[in-house]
């Protein structure tokens, strides 16, 4: 549990700041937005308080329990220190969103666009940075049959996952700095991108190593 105290201690802080704004909300509260910025979705006030966190704590949960069970926990041991600042951002930025959404809802002057596209642009850097570290396993990285059968194919995907991973969070988080009305297209672009394109190689990859070996061995 030590490993998660800067995500955990980042959820706490987003739920204190949502109980002490929770008489100040109105009734019914902002939840969603869409992809030009508009609000589009409403909840209760105390289920607008509670859900983000609630969810970080199901997340973190998770983070816990996922090495335990992986087949390849051996693989833990090597990539640990990556799994952990992996799970923390991401604990971070869901109380980040939180701490946003409470801040709309209060009337303050909050683009969440803007710090939802730049959140997750950030987050997909820092992903995309960690990527050369990951080491096969059931639950993190770029998992496909092609490179849960190999090592090689898996580190060569990983390395181009990275770069993809990079181009998109820059994407993202630039339209979200700009302020541009069509953060939500260069979302939806860039996670498809990131997505697809190593997914894509993995296969390429696979194929390429495994037609050498026949090729090796007639």
């Amino acid at each position: 549990m030590r490993r998660l105290v800067p995500g955990l201690a980042a959820l706490a802080a987003a739920l204190a700041f949502g109980l002490w704004a929770l008489e100040r909300l109105p009734a019914e509260v902002v939840t969603h937005w869409g992809l030009s910025g508009e609000p589009d979705g409403w909840s209760s006030r105390d289920a607008a308080v509670l859900m983000l966190p609630a969810l970080g704590v199901a997340l973190a949960v998770m983070f816990l329990v996922l090495p335990r069970i992986d087949p390849r926990r051996e693989s833990h041991e090597l990539h640990g220190p990556t799994w952990w600042l992996l799970a923390n951002a991401t604990l971070v930025f869901l109380a980040a969103v939180h701490a946003a959404a409470i801040a709309f809802n209060l009337g303050w002057p909050v683009r969440m666009d803007m710090l939802v596209g730049i959140g997750v642009g950030a987050l997909f850097v820092v992903i995309g940075n960690l990527m050369t570290r990951m080491r096969p396993n059931w639950f993190m990285g770029i998992r496909t049959p092609w490179t849960l059968s190999s090592e090689a194919v898996w580190r060569k995907t990983h390395r181009v996952g990275g770069y993809t991973f990079i181009a998109a969070g820059a994407a993202m988080a630039l339209a979200g700095a700009l302020r541009s009305s069509a953060v939500g297209i260069v979302a939806i672009v860039a996670v498809g991108v990131a997505a697809i394109v190593p997914v894509a190689y993995s296969y390429f990859a696979w194929r390429e190593e495994t037609g050498g070996a026949r090729s090796r061995g007639a």
